[in-house]
């Protein structure tokens, strides 16, 4: 079945998180804590704090430095106590966006938000505004000339829920938040190994953005992806060559 997302977007996509990658330590960190202290800090009975200590591996993030924010989370070390927030909101041209935070402070995250939208073009919507428009997911995206056949048989195999390919050839492997580990790692072991692997806001549909109107939806997602208690930004935005 073929996909709507487009290789580029995903290439451009992944090219802006890999700029920013000196802030990766601290959203790692947030994301250590946020789910050792709501589902413990056992890795091998906490799926999200196992998948959490994954990305702060793949990060370079030292063992000792993993240990000291999971023991902060669950107690036995004192630290700071962050809360989950969500945001919702459009963006230039009516492009949906979502923004997921990691606070201790919500007045200041909720006034920095409002500030950087309204500012660079969009609006803060309320909740259930825009999220609608997404599909909450496991996603696993493939580099064209990867076997689609392949990938399709180990995945739906593996409890996958669908398999798209698009136009440039990516494979697009889609499951449940609750399937995306195991689906993950059976890939993995039948040497299958993603260029993006996540739990994600996929959006349903999208909203095409070219020249100027790029140019300022790009610069508001840089702008929200500064902000300090930003974890992830999702949108429909795809950007035209």
């Amino acid at each position: 079945m073929a996909g709507h997302s487009k290789w580029a977007n995903i290439q451009h996509r992944k090219g802006r998180q890999d700029e920013k990658r000196q802030r990766i330590w601290t959203r790692v960190v947030r994301e250590i804590m946020v789910a050792a202290r709501t589902g413990g800090g056992d890795p091998s009975a906490n799926p999200r704090l196992r998948l959490a200590i994954e990305k702060a591996k793949a990060a370079n993030m030292p063992a000792d430095t993993i240990k000291r924010n999971v023991d902060k989370a669950t107690g036995n070390l004192e630290g700071v106590s962050y809360e989950e927030i969500r945001y919702e909101g459009y963006g230039i041209g009516g492009a949906a966006i979502i923004v997921d935070t990691m606070t201790d402070n919500r007045v200041r995250t909720v006034a920095e938000m409002r500030h950087a939208l309204s500012k660079h073009g969009g609006n803060l919507g309320t909740e259930g505004s825009v999220s609608f428009q997404f599909k909450h997911c496991g996603q696993l995206i493939f580099a064209p000339g990867t076997s689609e056949d392949r990938v399709m048989e180990v995945a739906l195999d593996a409890g996958a829920e669908d398999v798209l390919t698009d136009e440039e050839g990516a494979i697009e492997v889609l499951t449940t938040p609750a399937d995306f580990e195991a689906v993950k790692n059976t890939l993995e072991a039948a040497g299958l190994v993603a260029e993006v692997a996540e739990v994600t806001w996929r959006a349903e549909n999208s909203v095409s953005l070219s020249g100027d109107e790029a140019a300022k939806m790009q610069k508001l997602l840089d702008i929200l992806e500064d902000l300090d208690d930003v974890q992830n930004v999702f949108h429909n935005a795809e950007f035209e060559d």
